[in-house]
């Protein structure tokens, strides 16, 4: 189950049921079952928030995943999404936002099969598998 929530804004997810079944599909290519998917959308103040209880970082950022699966290979988790972060990086880089938006969540879920952000080349790595993962959405 994929569900989609927000906190301290309104916003709907665009065609939320072709989202759903593109993210279950990249689950599914990681060979990886989904459990429970937790998508929940809100402001920037929101997320820095979480940032600082959860994490103890005090910076904005545009995700955080919550990992709560307990099985290997099964996907359950909530993922925290800015859309002000969102908005701000799709005018930055000239993308529209909905292709911002489609990159960040799948990049939550991404983390949730195993790939890591930590270094240079890690970060190469998973942008490689954001576009992969991109081509996908039809």
């Amino acid at each position: 189950m994929i569900h989609f929530f927000s906190e301290d804004i309104t916003f709907k997810v665009p065609h939320p049921i072709k989202t759903r079944r593109w993210i279950k599909a990249v689950i599914e290519g990681e060979q990886y079952v989904l459990n429970q998917l937790n998508y929940i959308f809100c402001s920037d103040e929101y997320l820095l928030n979480v940032n600082r209880e959860y994490l103890d970082h005090d910076y904005y950022t545009d995700i955080i995943t919550f990992d709560n699966s307990e099985e290997e290979n099964t996907i359950e988790g909530d993922l925290f999404i800015s859309i002000d972060r969102i908005k701000n990086n799709a005018e930055q880089m000239n993308i529209s936002f909905e292709k911002e938006l489609r990159r960040v969540m799948i990049h939550g879920v991404l983390h949730l099969t195993g790939y890591d952000d930590t270094s240079e080349e890690l970060k190469q790595k998973i942008r490689l598998k954001e576009d992969e993962c991109l081509s996908l959405f039809k």
